[in-house]
């Protein structure tokens, strides 16, 4: 049986990072949309805390927390705004490689960078369909351009996964400016993130730069897109979390042919009914965490149902919460039509709860293909 119940040490850390997503990330949260950026002073803060260096690993200086209580913490800053979270410098979705390879010669200059300030920002391309990579001398070409990522316009690193010409998965690390940012036109939601897309060009790889390939990539690669997946999925729990809040207390609070629109029928099933996806999609992703821990052969698939039904779930409780406000729901006064925004670019971000269900299909036709070869 799997227990929930977190620490002491745990409950402390949410219980600080839910009052700064509060008291600090909510009140900043147009400031930083206006501004298509995280405010230094957040960046900083949060630095000061540890909370960008959660998934690092101790010997670097970091806290590698279980993944349990990264996503329970992502969560609870998530409640404040998932655009300034998702906005955030430091190693971010690198961060996985970095935990899982600690020891590999090409972090060495990261490690040393990140010494007594923030964690340069570090970004992850997972280009196996959009960038090709050729094999040349002593290292490899890069070319292609990749799809929307966040934190692209101040990306310092960049970890891609691609194939090589003949199919080998092959992980190498950037390090150096060698690529061009492409910000394009992202107006839905999650402004402050600073999405973009990164087009690299002829650009050479030498072999000091490959963190892993052929089997060794794959398997890498599998459990750092695992961890990717819970940490993205506590994130939209959070900000579903928020929204169902906000809801209650508006309809708790307004009145309409003289009671509480929340006494309503209609209103008090449909808030039930958001409740129940947000409680429902934050057991799945607790416990998707709890496997991925473990890195069993089902990590994979546990961590991809989870993502895929966090954004089923956000989608339809920030969309239900702007449905509750009514016509206030979608003026910029009242924060659930930005979390609205936010939780449609998130999707989009990384993939819509189909894709994965093709990908766990695929998966599952893999395996049984290879049960029948045996």
């Amino acid at each position: 049986m799997i227990s929930f119940r977190p620490t002491e040490e745990e409950q402390a850390f949410c219980e600080v990072a839910k009052t700064i997503a509060c008291d600090e990330l909510r009140p900043l949260a147009r400031e930083c949309e206006q501004s298509r950026s995280v405010s230094a002073s957040i960046a900083r803060r949060l630095h000061e805390l540890g909370f960008l260096a959660l998934e690092l690993p101790e010997q670097w200086g970091g806290l590698e927390l279980p993944l349990i209580s990264q996503a329970q913490i992502w969560q609870s800053l998530s409640f404040g705004d998932l655009g300034i979270v998702q906005g955030l410098p430091g190693p971010g979705e690198a961060a996985p490689f970095m935990r899982l390879a600690p020891s590999h010669p090409v972090w060495r200059r990261y490690r040393e960078s990140g010494q007594g300030r923030i964690w340069p920002t570090a970004v992850f391309v997972d280009g196996e369909e959009t960038i090709e990579l050729r094999r040349q001398g002593d290292g490899y070409v890069l070319n292609g351009t990749s799809v929307p990522i966040r934190l692209a316009a101040s990306a310092e690193w960049v970890v891609i996964a691609a194939k090589e010409s003949e199919g080998e998965p092959v992980i190498v690390v950037l390090d150096d400016q060698g690529w061009e940012t492409v910000e394009g036109d992202f107006r839905l939601g999650l402004l402050a993130a600073g999405l973009g897309r990164l087009r690299f060009s002829e650009r050479f790889v030498s072999n000091d730069g490959v963190l892993a390939r052929g089997s060794e990539a794959a398997a890498l690669l599998a459990h750092a897109r695992a961890r990717q997946c819970v940490l993205e999925a506590a994130k939209e729990v959070g900000l579903m979390e928020a929204a169902l809040e906000y809801a209650i207390q508006y309809t708790a609070g307004r009145k309409a042919f003289g009671q509480e629109i929340a006494k309503f029928q209609g209103v008090s099933f449909t808030i039930a009914e958001m409740a129940f996806e947000c409680r429902g999609a934050r057991n799945i992703v607790w416990a998707a965490a709890c496997r991925v821990e473990e890195q069993g052969g089902e990590a994979e698939s546990h961590a991809w149902r989870a993502l895929a039904r966090a954004h089923r779930s956000v989608r339809f409780v920030t969309d239900q919460a702007v449905q509750m406000l009514g016509g206030h729901g979608y003026v910029q006064e009242y924060p659930v039509e930005k979390w609205m925004r936010d939780a449609q670019a998130q999707v989009m971000l990384y993939a819509r709860e189909t894709d994965w269900l093709i990908r766990r299909g695929e998966q599952l036709l893999r395996e049984r293909k290879e049960r029948v070869a045996r």
